[in-house]
């Protein structure tokens, strides 16, 4: 039967050594470049998830504990990164809590059940320091197997009083959140500068930006509430 081990063991599985450990600085450049090959045109031609790694590692937000990347016989294949981000009730009270992405495989290895084994794995680490609740932005059918509900069932919203269809919530522990209505407040780190974003794409070989209905899909799914 396979092991289930991480840092500095590894899990056998299908003939394949796998282990989850937390990102190196010589990993940088690899993780940005499969954030660019997962992303790219996916939910806009070309795509800035690549600078957004780049940025955040130096950002205070940004948790190195919760840095992870994992590797297949050797090899870097996915990475996951968490930040800081609060609730605000309505008294005023901040609750500090976390998100999570860029969440990615590079594409020869998605659908195999990698990157179901990074998250969990992030999950567990994030328990072991401390923290009860995720907040993220997703895509629900990827997500609500992972435990995830939809904002509004927490009584979640934004600035201005929305639910998006894709801000998601997972209680890390149960009763966490006790039913009082909060305010979302993602790192400022999130605010991408679009042509910062080019100008560091520039660094890589080129690809071709294009059109896939990927992209309409995220477009219906970001803009979509809950009332």
């Amino acid at each position: 039967m396979a092991r289930v081990t991480c840092e500095n063991d590894g899990k056998e599985s299908s003939n394949k050594m796998i282990k989850i450990r937390n990102e190196e600085e010589t990993d940088y450049a690899s993780v940005e470049e499969i954030s660019r090959k997962a992303f790219w045109n996916l939910y806009i031609p070309g795509c800035v998830e690549h600078y957004l790694v780049h940025v955040m590692r130096s950002h205070e937000d940004f948790l190195p504990e919760l840095d992870l990347v994992i590797e297949v016989d050797h090899q870097v294949i996915g990475n996951i990164m968490y930040t800081k981000a609060k609730l605000v009730d309505e008294s005023g009270e901040e609750k500090e809590i976390l998100t999570f992405g860029p969440v990615c495989i590079t594409p020869e290895y998605q659908r195999m059940g990698y990157g179901k084994m990074l998250i969990e794995h992030s999950f567990e680490r994030a328990v072991a320091l401390g923290y009860d609740t995720i907040v993220i932005f997703g895509n629900p059918g990827n997500y609500v197997s992972r435990g995830f509900k939809s904002c509004k069932r927490f009584n979640i919203c934004l600035e201005n009083g929305i639910y998006p269809a894709s801000m998601l919530v997972k209680e890390l522990k149960p009763g966490a959140l006790d039913g009082r209505k909060w305010v979302y407040y993602d790192s400022p780190v999130m605010q991408i500068d679009e042509q910062d974003a080019e100008r560091f794409d520039e660094r890589f070989e080129k690809m071709e930006k294009k059109f896939q209905p990927s992209q309409e899909e995220f477009y219906i799914r970001s803009h979509s509430v809950i009332r």
